[in-house]
């Protein structure tokens, strides 16, 4: 009985695999985790410029788009379309052509939210802005966007996950 004992507990044929088979599921996650927090950073990144892009564009638009309070309509609609798919074509207003999937335009059942806002900065008032009553008008696009995950069935990311950005920039106009 010691004889065969011994000979199991020498016997070495199975260990690699024992290994194996010990170390790959944390291996498994270890890759998938990786992966998942790459595409995270790169779609929050791109949410970022996004943001930064729509206010940059609501910047140039002209000062009478703006008024303290309020933006007009078919500018705010503009700086939305650019924001979500980098285009004025609101043909390319779909799934594919969008900087992020699923970002939608905020309206209906959508988890998604893009504001345009501006505000006037009333220390600013000589310059380009001499002419403006309340002071240098500032844009502010703020995006809340459901964050496309690749591996949400596997639940190494919360699938309720959001990107959030905002960006500002003092109009300029044309």
């Amino acid at each position: 009985m010691s004889r065969l004992f011994s000979s199991f507990a020498r016997d070495t044929r199975g260990a690699a695999a024992a290994e194996m088979a010990l170390v790959l599921p944390f291996l498994m996650v270890l890759m998938f985790g990786g992966m998942e927090a790459g595409h995270f950073y790169w779609t929050e990144h791109k949410v970022l410029k996004a943001v930064r892009d729509g206010a940059r564009f609501a910047a140039r638009q002209n000062f009478s788009a703006y008024t303290c309070s309020t933006v007009d309509e078919t500018t705010r609609a503009k700086v939305s379309l650019l924001t979500r798919t980098g285009q004025l074509d609101a043909a390319n207003d779909t799934d594919q052509y969008r900087k992020v999937p699923g970002w939608a335009d905020g309206t209906g059942a959508s988890a998604s939210l893009l504001q345009v806002s501006v505000a006037c900065n009333t220390a600013t008032t000589g310059g380009i802005y001499i002419s403006q009553t309340g002071g240098a008008p500032v844009v502010t696009v703020s995006a809340v966007v459901p964050y496309p995950s690749l591996f949400a069935g596997l639940g190494i990311i919360n699938s309720s996950a959001y990107l959030k950005a905002t960006a500002r920039s003092a109009v300029a106009g044309i």
